[in-house]
């Protein structure tokens, strides 16, 4: 059983049409086979290892519920994780100072759900404190002594990342010294620097003697800082999530084949160990993976993702590099239907109605139903089916004589649809195929 506010949580985003956050494992079908090797490899990267993971799959197979359920599995384990969307516009894959600020806007632990970055600078620092203290050697009320020790501390944790990028070191100290004398809006603007935002006021990075903002380059290096950080302060990692890199396929070509580049050059930095404790995980469509504006425009990058796809999916190798999520089908859509309905009726003062009303068979129905109106494209259906299963639960939880057999009928509407699962949907006449004119 899981708490009223999960499950709110859960309802409130599959009501809307959206992959919830947390508690994935509540209603997650289909990824058994995923566990033990995701889970050893969450043990590696607990231990100063890195790891990369490709995640293919149609659209509607669930790659973004695939990735924000180990994003709540790797949360659980205490890692933090950062959920960032490549897009053209907002955060194109060539500019890593963009993908980094995006990371840091989104970075979250299981105690903050996004921007967590304060949190554990402050957690850093007191873990910094309570290991001087433990040393013996200052008092608990010498603040001078115990600022001037947890510094010296710090330059040696941070000595790896000081070779690379001083400044991240620099822009630490000055945030301490800052929260020391009470200077609040400075420190806040260091914090700010160190996350990446752009605009930071000079008054700040002056107090702390950077310059300029974060480049391409730097912010590989602050990345490196970042694990320092976490791991000091107790997470053992960072799962980041690149969701829909497919979007790349879009571009310009000469920034496509800048994105693929800045792409290979992740994977071989995380190979060489420069990012301990740092799981990458990025999500794609098969054809970026296998058609020609993808990946394979880049052999060295085409190389090192290539997994043998054409066995029967259920001999895949789970640890390898690249994975693929199975298409959903219709058994898949009934179970996941029925997973939500008892989720719904936790906590419900309609349970029992719940359950006369909306049982096993009805799931079943109403998936073959929302199939039928997708002209039978199972592997689209997932969205939207859970958004009308949410909707009968919620008639039948409102209202104490509405009988689904009876009173609710299935509708699609073109605004309610995206793009793909309007393509999906069969056109029954002739005047209802739209023509680019």
């Amino acid at each position: 059983m899981i708490s009223p506010k999960r499950r709110q949580e859960i309802i409130d985003a599959l009501r809307r049409g959206t992959v919830p956050q947390n508690s994935l494992d509540a209603f997650a079908v289909g990824l058994d086979g995923f566990e033990g090797a995701l889970d050893d490899e969450l043990d590696k990267v607990a231990t100063g290892g890195g790891v990369f993971k490709a995640v293919r799959g149609e659209y509607g197979c669930g790659k973004t519920f695939f990735s924000r359920w180990l994003a709540d599995r790797a949360r659980k384990r205490g890692f933090a994780t950062a959920e960032v969307q490549v897009s053209e516009t907002e955060t194109p894959l060539h500019r890593l100072e963009t993908v980094y600020r995006r990371l840091m806007e989104r970075l979250s632990t299981a105690d903050t759900p996004q921007g967590a970055w304060r949190n554990i600078v402050d957690g850093w620092f007191y873990a910094l404190e309570e290991d001087v203290l433990a040393e013996g050697t200052v008092a608990n009320d010498d603040e001078e002594a115990l600022i001037a020790r947890t510094s010296e501390l710090l330059e040696q944790r941070l000595t790896k990342v000081t070779d690379t990028a001083p400044t991240f070191s620099a822009a630490l100290r000055g945030y301490r010294q800052a929260l020391a004398a009470n200077e609040r809006a400075t420190a806040e603007g260091i914090l700010g620097w160190l996350a990446g935002q752009p605009n930071v006021a000079s008054a700040a990075k002056r107090y702390c003697g950077v310059k300029g903002d974060i480049d391409h380059f730097g912010a590989l290096s602050f990345l490196q800082g970042v694990l320092v950080v976490l791991r000091d302060s107790g997470h053992p990692g960072l799962l980041l999530i690149l969701d829909e890199v497919e979007t790349i396929q879009r571009v310009r070509s000469d920034v496509r084949d800048k994105s693929l580049n800045a792409l290979r050059q992740l994977i071989d930095e995380v190979d060489a160990g420069r990012f301990p404790g740092l799981y990458l995980l990025i999500t794609g469509t098969p054809a970026f993976f296998e058609g020609p504006q993808g990946i394979q425009r880049l052999e060295p990058l085409a190389q090192r993702l290539h997994v043998d796809f054409q066995m029967e999916a259920r001999f895949d190798n789970p640890r390898a590099p690249q994975i693929r999520l199975p298409a959903f089908n219709l058994e898949r859509l009934q179970l996941v239907g029925c997973k939500v309905r008892d989720i719904f009726q936790e906590h419900a003062d309609s349970a029992d109605r719940i359950a006369t009303l909306c049982g096993d068979d009805y799931i079943q129905d109403l998936a073959e139903a929302v199939a039928g109106k997708l002209g039978g494209k199972i592997g689209v259906a997932p969205r939207i089916y859970l958004k009308k299963v949410t909707d009968v639960l919620d008639r039948i939880d409102q209202h104490a004589d509405f009988n689904p057999r009876a009173d609710y009928r299935l509708t699609m509407t073109d605004s309610e649809m995206t793009a793909i699962e309007r393509q999906a949907a069969a056109a029954t006449d002739v005047d209802e195929i739209e023509l680019d004119l």
